[in-house]
């Protein structure tokens, strides 16, 4: 004679109440995990947006010097303006190579929590296989 399995013999509102309890700590486990993943994907963000904002301080100051070059110019005619071009544009040159790398980084940035999702998809596989 086959022995029944553990299952048949346990009362459907005692399974019910199992699967209710393992569903409840899956769907916790889940937001832990969505909740660790955006942490993630928030502080590579604010990194990223450090980058563009060290970068605006310099094309910032890269536009004073500039102007300084452009009074220096129109004030004296000499050679002193030509050095202050030169150090305007190739600070402005470093700023924009800055802000581009900050912003090029941000928009490859998926702020979709993909472990989360996929975990998702096999938790809701595994409770239609539960609830059968």
């Amino acid at each position: 004679m086959i022995s029944p399995s553990p299952h048949a013999e346990r009362p459907i509102g005692e399974l019910f109440s199992e699967l209710a309890t393992e569903t409840s700590s899956l769907v916790r486990q889940e937001v832990k995990l969505a909740t660790t993943e955006l942490t993630q994907k928030a502080t590579y963000a604010g990194k990223q947006a450090g980058y563009v904002a060290v970068g605006s301080l310099l094309f910032a100051l890269s536009l004073l010097v500039l102007l300084a070059a452009l009074v220096l110019g129109l004030g004296n005619v000499m050679p002193l303006w030509e050095s202050a071009l030169l150090v305007g544009g190739l600070v402005g040159v470093v700023a924009f190579v800055v802000i581009q790398h900050g912003l090029s980084a941000l928009r490859k940035l998926d702020p979709t929590p993909k472990q989360t999702v996929l975990s998702l998809k096999e938790d809701k596989k595994w409770v239609q296989e539960q609830v059968r």
